[in-house]
Formats: structure tokens, C-alpha cells, sequence
């Protein structure tokens, strides 16, 4: 999302072994529940083994080692959840459409150059029933998430929109039940259930004002949530067969093409003489920084520290948003909006650590 926006979604590996296709190699920052349950050792480091204590390494090389991690992915996070400010800010002069056509010409061409460096510039070809599964799940996840997910943040707050994001956990373990893949265990119906209510406490005030533009934005993005749910959930088993990096590559490709045709007539009408040195910043920012450099971060901070102390991490979100929508956005919060807040947050973090210490990190925004 430069997750802010898709996702906002929900791990890599470091370059030199990003081209194993392995179940360790999320397409993007996975949810927790995803990676099977036979896996017996955190991404990135063999088992017997803490994240960035391979053998050999002095214990002071360990341990700045782990600070920079920790460091690398707090910055992430607050990057990730500045993003909703960022894109608010600039949607007050680029509309939504405009920003999507530019983000589908930036985020196609980064994951395909990603691949060929990965592969040494042989294109990694797919057999075509998981490729064009990839392409259906493409259009799902990166096309209809992303696009739900920018014009939710357009009509929503920027506090709103990492709140209600942050409940990608919960539609996952729903996902997950429904299937029959995973049993809801008591203290996970429990965490969702509490997630639920806070998420109705947090939409209160908007509901009792009539405020029908700003609670449909907040809807638009819990379904747009729940896709992206879906869309890691469908995806495990082809990062498991052709790697994490050629996964998002394909996905984004298939998902750009639908976004980019919708979007470029409107695109074509935005005002971009309006467009100021600061608001090509925040667009650059936005569609690049935010979307694709922080899930290389983000996946190299998950293998240097292990996700399950990375994964909490992803609960600063909401708040360096809330943060960022406060400063810069004129966003304000009453005391029922932010006890619904921490309701939702604490239902989340419940149902997802409930059964022992996740072993995937949140999704992304995007």
C-alpha cells in the first residue's frame, strides 16, 4: 500500500537469494497464517539458528547487525504510514485516477527490471495454468485492491484508512476458516469479534454525523482488505512453486493492464500544470518509495530479524498515519474514535497472536 495505498500487502529475501522459488519468498509483506504450519524455522536462517546469528559472526557484528534491522523496519513502517497523508495531500490537486496511471507505469516496470536482475536477464517463464492464475489473482490483488484501496483513501481520513487496513489479519483467518484450510481457535473468534466491535466504535461518529462519503470510503476499504486477504491466501502456493520476486512480478504486470486502460482517460484530463515540484515529490514518493522499495526493506528486515519480531511492528501503522493526518491533513480524533481504535487494534493482535507468535509479518497497505 505504499500499502498507504495496496496494500497497503502483507517478506522477501536479500537479492542474492531472491531467485530460490521457496514459500519464504512472499510476493509482498504476507499476512500471518500463510506460511504452512509443517515450516519449522523463520525465513532466512536455518533452524537451531536466530535471525542474523549465522555462525561465525562476532557477537558486535550481531548485534549492530540486528539494531539496523530493527531501525530499517521501524523506518519502513513510519514510511508506509505517512503514505496516507502523503497521498491525501496529493490528491487535493492530482485525482486518484491520475495517481493510479502513473503508479501502473512505475510498479510494472520495477518488478519486471527486479526479475531479470534476479534471473541475469533471463525472463523466468511460468507453466501457463499458473500463469494465467496469476494473471486472474493480479487483476484481483493489484488492479481492483489498489484502485479500491486509493479512492477509499480519497474519500476516507488518513487515520481511517490504516485503521481499517490493519484488519487484513482478521479476513484472513476468516478466509482461511471458510476454506477449511485452518480451524478458528477460541481466543482468535474472541480477538475477532473484539476486532469488530472496535471497528463499529471507530465508525460511530461518522455514522450518527450522516458523514456518508467518509463511512463509504471506510467500507470500500474493509473489502478491499478482505481481496487482498484472498489474494495471499491463493498465492501461497505459487510462491511456494516459482518464488516470491516472479509472483509479484507477473501479478503486477496482469494487474496493471486493466488499471492503466481505465485510468488513462481520466489521466489525460488531470491538471498536471498544477502539479508543483513538492507534489511530484509526493507522487514519486508515493508509487515508488512507499510501494516498492519498502517491500524490499521490509522483507530484508523480516530475514535479518525474523517475522515474528517483526510482525509486531506493523501496529505503529495506524498511528504514525494518525500522526500524519493530524499535522498535515487537519484530521482530529474524539475519545470514542480512538477507543475504537485500540479496540480494533487490540482484537486484531489478538486473534493473530492468540495461538503463539505469527510467522509472517501484516500485510502492507498495499
Amino acid at each position: 500500500m505504499g500499502r498507504g495505498g495496496s496494500l497497503p500487502p502483507r517478506g522477501c529475501l536479500t537479492m542474492k537469494r531472491m531467485n530460490q522459488p521457496a514459500a519464504v519468498q512472499p510476493a509482498l509483506p504476507v499476512p500471518p497464517h500463510e506460511q504452512p504450519h509443517e515450516q519449522p524455522h523463520e525465513p532466512g536462517h536455518a533452524p537451531g539458528h536466530e535471525p542474523g546469528h549465522a555462525p561465525g559472526h562476532a557477537p558486535g557484528h550481531v548485534g549492530s547487525a540486528q539494531a539496523l534491522a530493527l531501525w530499517a523496519g521501524i523506518a519502513t513502517v513510519a514510511v508506509w504510514g505517512a503514505n496516507f497523508a502523503v497521498q491525501k495531500a496529493l490528491f487535493a490537486v492530482l485525482p486518484p485516477a491520475g495517481f493510479l496511471f502513473v503508479r501502473y507505469l512505475v510498479m510494472p516496470a520495477c518488478a519486471a527490471m527486479l526479475l531479470l536482475v534476479v534471473t541475469r536477464g533471463a525472463w523466468l517463464r511460468l507453466p501457463r495454468a499458473d500463469a494465467w492464475r496469476l494473471a486472474g489473482l493480479g487483476v484481483l490483488g493489484h488492479g481492483l485492491h489498489v484502485s479500491l484501496v486509493t479512492y477509499g483513501i480519497h474519500w476516507s481520513t488518513a487515520f481511517s484508512s490504516a485503521l481499517i487496513l490493519a484488519c487484513g489479519p482478521v479476513f484472513t483467518l476468516l478466509i482461511l476458516h471458510v476454506a477449511g484450510i485452518e480451524r478458528l481457535q477460541r481466543g482468535q473468534v474472541l480477538g475477532v469479534a473484539l476486532a469488530c466491535c472496535g471497528v463499529l466504535a471507530f465508525l460511530s461518529d461518522k455514522l450518527l454525523g450522516r458523514q456518508w462519503a467518509a463511512t463509504g470510503g471506510d467500507l470500500v476499504l474493509l473489502f478491499s482488505a478482505s481481496l487482498f486477504s484472498y489474494y495471499t491466501v491463493m498465492t501461497k502456493p505459487l510462491i511456494q512453486r516459482h518464488g516470491g520476486v516472479a509472483v509479484m512480478a507477473y501479478a503486477t504486470l496482469a494487474g496493471s493492464v486493466p488499471v492503466v486502460l481505465v485510468s488513462a482517460w481520466p489521466a489525460w484530463h488531470a491538471p498536471w500544470q498544477q502539479m508543483q515540484a513538492l507534489h511530484w515529490g509526493l507522487l514519486l514518493w508515493a508509487s515508488f518509495a512507499s510501494a516498492f522499495l519498502g517491500w524490499l526493506v521490509w522483507g530484508w528486515v523480516n530475514e535479518r530479524r525474523g517475522v515474528a519480531r517483526t510482525a509486531p511492528l506493523m501496529y505503529l501503522m495506524p498511528l504514525v498515519a494518525g500522526v500524519g493526518g493530524w499535522l498535515f491533513t487537519g484530521e482530529r480524533f474524539g475519545a470514542v474514535k480512538l477507543a475504537g481504535a485500540a479496540l480494533t487494534l487490540a482484537g486484531v493482535a489478538w486473534a493473530q497472536f492468540s495461538t503463539g507468535p505469527a510467522r509472517v509479518a501484516p500485510a502492507a497497505v498495499d
